[in-house]
């Protein structure tokens, strides 16, 4: 279903850059975290950052936290919300995708917003491990577009619960987005270090078929999957990878119970683009607010102590269908 979000922006910071940036410069001391490195199927492998080393016979319920583009453990975003869960008395952990950890991953592909092989390879490992343990799942921007085809493709997955927050559910809508007026900063941001990993992986000869030269003239977001994650990752091209990648088409094939959050002044995605075209199935809720920016979500009358709304929704709405947590404030 839709529905309107009860967040509302800050009054000091109601323009969606400010609540974007403001986020990212209010950021908290970050919370100690306990490395984990998983050997993939393929060779490659990933980095996870536990809030708490859980036991064998571990009862306490476990959140997955997925980053966004180029992001990680120390993302603001990612640790507000790893400092939250374990506030709450759960345990956290994130998934740093392939190379966004302190390592370059082995081999020539990394991830892209389409990639669930190893959420999918992390969540039967979890549930191996941790049996007796109640499983719930987030994910941010481009981790939210992999969280949500992941929930689509394989419906019978573990989670309880799952929340998806201002991701780019309509690629190829996105990528024109982000390159226009004030968002082209984002991008550039975002593009510099895209490009930083792929010339170390151009020097290490990892990737053979580009040029650093060619590389340092990548302009925009577009340019960049047209020439590296559409080749590398087995798509014709930018276009057919923005269609095949994209969540808004596999909504309704999710079967848990799952929050959407959207801001309509997101500056990162295309409003209209974003929203659902069909009727959703009662288990999915689509919430909207006017205001938010890309994981802002800001409020709070004192300049000086801000709040961050989306920990507060995201894991009282988990909360829901979690009975660890339902016994406990009973």
């Amino acid at each position: 279903m839709h529905q309107t979000s009860q967040f509302k922006p800050a009054w000091w910071l109601t323009n969606p850059h400010m609540q974007t940036l403001g986020a990212k410069l209010f950021r908290r001391n970050p919370i100690a975290t306990f490395p984990e490195n998983i050997e993939l199927p393929d060779g490659d492998f990933i980095e996870l950052a536990w809030t708490e080393v859980p036991t064998s016979s571990n009862s306490k319920p476990i959140t997955v936290v997925l980053h966004g583009l180029e992001g990680s453990k120390d993302s603001h975003y990612a640790n507000r919300m790893l400092a939250a869960i374990k506030s709450k008395g759960w345990i956290g952990v994130l998934m740093h995708f392939r190379g966004c950890g302190k390592m370059t991953n082995r081999k020539a592909n990394s991830y892209h917003s389409g990639d669930t092989r190893d959420l999918s390879y992390l969540t039967k490992l979890l549930h191996s491990r941790y049996s007796k343990t109640e499983l719930s799942i987030l994910g941010f921007s481009l981790g939210g577009n992999v969280l949500t085809k992941y929930l689509a493709q394989e419906p019978n997955n573990p989670y309880k619960a799952a929340t998806v927050i201002c991701a780019p559910l309509d690629l190829a809508s996105c990528s024109a987005r982000i390159n226009k007026g004030f968002s082209k900063l984002y991008q550039k941001y975002l593009l510099d270090m895209l490009k930083a990993s792929t010339l170390v992986k151009v020097k290490a000869k990892l990737i053979r078929d580009i040029t650093k030269e060619q590389i340092k003239a990548i302009k925009n977001i577009k340019e960049f999957d047209n020439s590296i994650t559409a080749p590398l990752n087995g798509f014709d091209n930018a276009e057919d990878y923005y269609e095949k990648s994209s969540g808004k088409q596999v909504l309704n094939q999710i079967k848990q119970p799952c929050l959407f959050i959207h801001a309509a002044d997101d500056p990162f995605l295309c409003h209209q683009s974003t929203l659902p075209t069909k009727i959703l199935p009662s288990n999915i809720t689509f919430e909207v607010s006017n205001g938010g920016g890309h994981v802002g979500f800001i409020y709070g009358k004192n300049p000086f102590k801000p709040k961050f709304w989306l920990e507060h929704r995201t894991l009282n709405y988990l909360a829901q269908f979690i009975i660890t947590q339902r016994n406990a404030t009973a």
